[in-house]
């Protein structure tokens, strides 16, 4: 029996660590790592040890005979990398396990090689978990984890689909740090309002800023703007309990639903909306999005792509996915003969190759949607104006110098994120990110960047761990090199300044509070959590946990 991966693979390669045979490709330290969709176990050479399924942190490994009906397929598909990629099996007589053994080289600084520091994290997502973790695991460093939300999570807990449980789990992963020792919290805490970034760096040696790419890219038509014309972070917040996004701020509306773009998180709405409300009722989805899918009316969503079904930016597991999507009719509108001439010359590992064996027709607009749900995949077909008076009623869109207009109540734009300027710090428009060298802010001595403020909105949770190994090494860098600066108050004289602000930043204490009170709130309904959906609700949670009223 061998293993296998699956759909939600995070690419963090953690399990790669831990193969004692190198059979999980590729690895981070190949040309391949991060290119492919995600990583893959070699039948040939797997001994079936387990190890890898032990350390996943989003639940992605199963034995191959005990693999779920919709994963099956994936078996093929890790053999397949390899069948392609090479002919020669790997196997554990081919070497050592793990790597050769060399010169050894120290990637991180060692607590001898410098003296204790305090390092401030500004986002507990992805890209700042993997930041903490480095320096926690790898240093003395003291670390101090800072977010504008009164809860820890970023993209983990208010990004991730509340019907992809599995991959919401890395999120146990992070928060076993946020008890650490060596780690102080101060959640609830905006830089730039509540806490100036020169304050921040007058307390700590370095500041790393993990904070996204919180801004939705526009598509610059008319008619962007009318009510029911809704920017894809808005959507996926509401439905995630965001507190940033009232209960009231979405209202799915009509038959027809239109998403302009094709990468996961258009998928990812696209699936909600036509799902079984029964089934997302056993997931920790926000009881307002809960209630307003079971009322609403909503049966096919159109997913507008620019360009062809090879370019299309979703992953293959995720489109792998969405046909098993149970009572769900995938549709491929074959209003321009490039879609279908696109699909049959498609090679094997090409992602068009994966709409093969959907219904190819040509959709007729005028028409209201078909009986039953489905999901109408329409490429070359760029939107020009979104319709309406007062309310979205149809998207203009053009295809072979045409145009034609498809009957929609609401419409949803993900088309992708932007990041948005910090205070205190530079900023390139151009690109939405802060100027870097590996990480270092540019002028800005002790200042470094992690994420998609850094690199742009690309990559998913796994490709934070690259990233934020180059920037914590070129902390430990400078660490080594002494050219830190230090910092001007001592070590207590932080808590003492948030205590001086009004004593609303959150702790360890009130984050295990806020968590125990969603767990039980999801076992009273049978689910797994229920969120705190505001921020009054957190941070009173929160404070009576530090009065002593909670468990």
């Amino acid at each position: 029996m061998t293993y296998a991966i699956t759909q939600t693979c995070c690419a963090d390669a953690t399990c790669v660590a831990v193969c004692p045979v190198n059979c999980i490709h590729p690895a981070p330290d190949e040309p391949e790592f991060g290119t492919t969709d995600m990583l893959y176990i070699d039948p040939r050479s797997c001994i079936d040890c387990g190890a890898c399924a032990d350390a996943c942190p989003v639940d992605a490994v199963f034995p191959v005979d005990g693999l779920p009906e919709p994963q099956q397929e994936f078996a093929g598909i890790n053999a397949a990398y390899f069948r392609d990629a090479d002919d020669q099996p790997r196997t554990a007589d081919d070497g050592p396990n793990f790597h050769a053994w060399g010169e050894p080289r120290f990637e991180r600084g060692l607590p001898a090689d410098f003296a204790p520091i305090r390092v401030a994290v500004v986002g507990t997502g992805p890209a700042g978990m993997y930041a903490a973790e480095d320096l926690l695991l790898h240093t003395n460093a003291e670390v101090t984890l800072i977010d504008r939300l009164p809860v820890a999570g970023g993209l983990v807990r208010y990004g991730v689909a509340p019907d992809h449980p599995g991959t919401k789990r890395i999120g146990d992963t992070f928060a076993r740090f946020h008890s650490h020792p060596r780690v102080r919290m101060g959640l609830g805490l905006e830089v730039g309002r509540d806490i100036t970034a020169e304050e921040l760096a007058a307390h700590h040696h370095a500041v790393v800023y993990a904070v996204g790419a919180s801004a939705d890219r526009r598509l610059g038509i008319p008619g962007e703007d009318l009510p029911g014309s809704v920017p894809a972070t808005t959507f996926v917040s509401w439905y995630n309990a965001h507190p940033d996004v009232p209960a009231d701020a979405v209202e799915p509306s009509g038959e027809r639903v239109v998403v302009v773009g094709n990468g996961n998180v258009a998928l990812d709405i696209a699936r909600i909306l036509v799902s079984d409300a029964d089934a997302l009722a056993g997931t920790d989805i926000a009881d307002h999005a809960l209630a307003a899918l079971r009322a609403a009316q909503v049966r096919e969503v159109v997913l507008l792509g620019r360009r062809g079904p090879g370019d299309a930016a979703y992953t293959r597991s995720e489109l792998r996915a969405l046909r098993h999507l149970d009572g769900v009719e995938l549709v491929v509108d074959d209003h321009d003969p490039r879609v279908g001439e696109a699909v049959d010359a498609a090679g094997p590992t090409d992602k068009a190759a994966l709409l093969r064996g959907l219904t190819r027709t040509p959709v007729d607009w005028s028409c209201p949607p078909a009986p039953g749900r489905r999901i109408v995949f329409r490429f070359h077909s760029a939107p020009v104006e979104v319709l309406g008076e007062g309310a979205v009623r149809a998207v203009r869109v053009t295809e072979r110098s045409e145009e034609r207009s498809i009957p929609a109540g609401m419409v949803l734009r993900a088309v992708g994120h932007r990041g948005v300027p910090l205070a205190g710090l530079p900023f390139d428009e151009a690109t939405g990110t802060v100027p870097h060298e590996a990480g270092r802010v540019a002028d800005r001595p002790g200042t470094y960047v992690v994420g998609w403020i850094k690199r742009g909105p690309s990559g998913g949770i796994g490709t934070n761990r690259t990233c934020a190994a180059e920037t914590v090494g070129t902390l430990l860098a400078d660490a080594v090199a002494g050219v830190l600066p230090e910092p001007a108050h001592p070590a207590k004289a932080f808590q003492r300044l948030l205590r001086r602000r009004g004593g609303g930043a959150v702790d360890a204490r009130g984050l295990a509070a806020i968590d125990r009170a969603e767990l039980a709130r999801g076992r009273r309904d049978g689910r797994p959590r229920v969120k705190l959906a505001t921020v009054e609700e957190l941070r009173a949670t929160a404070r009576r946990a530090r009065w002593g009223l909670l468990p």
